[in-house]
C-alpha cells in the first residue's frame, strides 16, 4: 500500500528542502537518487524547478536496492516550494515514516504552510 505526504513550504529553497530529505531519509536507512531535475523558464523571466527521487532500501537490508517510493518537489516563483512523498508502506514501516516526518517538521516546520 502507499502512504502519501504532502508538504508545501514558504520561502524555503527547493534545493535546500530536497537535500534534507534525502538526508533524513537516509538516516532512516533509505537511499534518495535524484532522477530528474528540470528548470522552467516562465514568460516573466522567473523560473521554476522540478527535482524527483528515486527512493531506494539500503544494501544491509533483505530488500537491498528495492524501489519503495519517489519523492517530488516544486519550487515555483512565488516562494513556495511543494513536495510530494509516495512510499511503500511494506518497504518503509510505518515507524520509520512517523521518524521521518517528525524530523522533517522540527527542522522544516516553521516554513511549512499550514491549510
Amino acid at each position: 500500500m502507499t502512504i502519501q505526504i504532502k508538504k508545501t513550504y514558504r520561502d524555503l529553497n527547493p534545493g535546500m528542502l530536497e537535500d534534507e530529505v534525502r538526508t533524513l531519509l537516509q538516516k532512516q536507512g533509505i537511499m534518495a537518487i535524484e532522477t530528474e531535475s528540470q528548470t522552467y523558464g516562465l514568460p516573466s523571466g522567473d523560473t521554476q524547478s522540478r527535482a524527483t527521487l528515486t527512493l531506494k532500501i539500503h544494501a544491509e537490508q533483505g530488500t537491498a536496492g528495492k524501489e519503495c517510493g519517489r519523492a517530488h518537489i516544486l519550487g515555483s516563483p512565488r516562494g513556495e516550494t511543494k513536495m510530494l512523498l509516495d512510499v511503500d508502506e511494506t518497504l518503509f514501516p510505518q515507524e520509520k515514516l512517523s521518524a521521518f516526518q517528525n524530523d522533517l517538521d522540527f527542522i522544516l516546520g516553521s516554513y511549512e504552510i499550514k491549510w
